[in-house]
């Protein structure tokens, strides 16, 4: 049980009326509490700041499953707490992973503006997330993108880099331009399978194109798809989560992440026949003639480029997954 679900479960059997708040941790200089709200099974977060503080709302007056309203806080003079509430109680489960990530995102803020903003921009990403809550489920395409991403972490993971570190560079579940990036290096996960097996698709004219990077990597699994033979996507989850055994924060940031990209366990049922075998996996660093788009050779009136690689061209660009790491580790 995650630190938030504690203080809502004390609330709760606290059975009091009306909104009633526990401080998150005494360790960090922001006010954040757990709240629970009776008799409405109201739970939730909030963020106590000055009230000189501007906090726009507005954009957050019709979400179908939060309340976010301002509150104000009657433990300090002039402050006012932004509460995040979740209105349907079978959802908390989910909902209390979305919280230790925000309290992990503003505990390395300092001043109450970028906690606010921090806190408003999760928001925004929490607005369609509950759509993908009450969705069917990952369609095969992205089940198989995500199984592709997340057999790449578990290799990077298993080298000896920090892991909230590594976590926070993967960054494809933000619908970021590329899959894994940190300062001047980026990866792209390509994920295949069948026939065309050895040709990889292209999103756009900057994918691929490595001008602003010092390193740009692409790696490339080829998979046989089967059912009931192999790894599924479950399985793959289940043993990166062994790997956050001793790290709740890095456990936190991997789920939190996971439900980002749409992946609830809920749906893991659907998951469960679909399996992956790998056939195939190769590393290649994007350079010199690597056959791709870049966006200075577009011209002036074209847009929404998409375009296809065919990887038996490349052979010259392999490079090992040694080299790949030790460059990440020194970088």
């Amino acid at each position: 049980m995650n630190r938030i679900l504690e203080i809502w479960t004390d609330l709760e059997k606290a059975n009091s009326k009306g909104l009633l708040k526990k401080l998150y941790s005494n360790d960090t200089n922001q006010c954040v509490y757990g709240i629970f709200k009776n008799p409405e099974q109201y739970c939730g977060i909030a963020i106590s700041v000055n009230k000189d503080i501007r906090i726009d709302i507005s954009p957050f007056s019709n979400l179908k499953d939060l309340k976010v309203s301002l509150y104000n806080d009657s433990s300090f003079e002039n402050h006012v707490m932004l509460l995040i509430e979740l209105l349907d109680y079978s959802s908390r489960d989910v909902f209390s992973i979305l919280c230790e990530d925000l309290v992990i995102t503003v505990s390395k803020l300092v001043s109450e503006q970028s906690i606010i903003k921090a806190a408003l921009n999760q928001l925004e990403k929490w607005k369609s997330l509950f759509d993908k809550y009450n969705s069917i489920g990952l369609t095969p395409a992205e089940q198989q993108g995500l199984f592709g991403e997340l057999h790449f972490l578990q290799k990077y993971l298993s080298n000896d880099f920090e892991q909230t570190s590594i976590l926070n560079t993967w960054v494809g579940v933000d619908k970021a331009l590329r899959d894994f990036q940190y300062n001047n290096w980026a990866l792209e996960v390509k994920t295949t399978a069948g026939n065309n097996h050895q040709k990889v698709s292209i999103s756009s004219e900057r994918q691929l194109d490595e001008t602003l990077l010092e390193n740009l990597y692409l790696y490339h699994l080829s998979v046989e798809v089967s059912k009931g033979n192999g790894e599924n996507l479950n399985n793959k989850i289940s043993s990166i989560r062994e790997t956050f055994e001793n790290n709740a924060i890095a456990l936190n940031i991997f789920n939190a992440k996971l439900l980002e990209v749409g992946y609830f366990d809920k749906h893991a049922e659907i998951y469960r026949e679909r399996c992956y075998q790998i056939r195939q996996e190769n590393f290649y660093k994007i350079e010199k003639d690597f056959p791709r788009i870049k966006e200075n050779e577009i011209r002036d009136g074209v847009g929404d480029v998409k375009y296809s690689v065919i990887l038996s061209q490349c052979k010259e660009y392999l490079v090992t997954e040694n080299t790949i790491f030790n460059t990440l580790e020194n970088l």
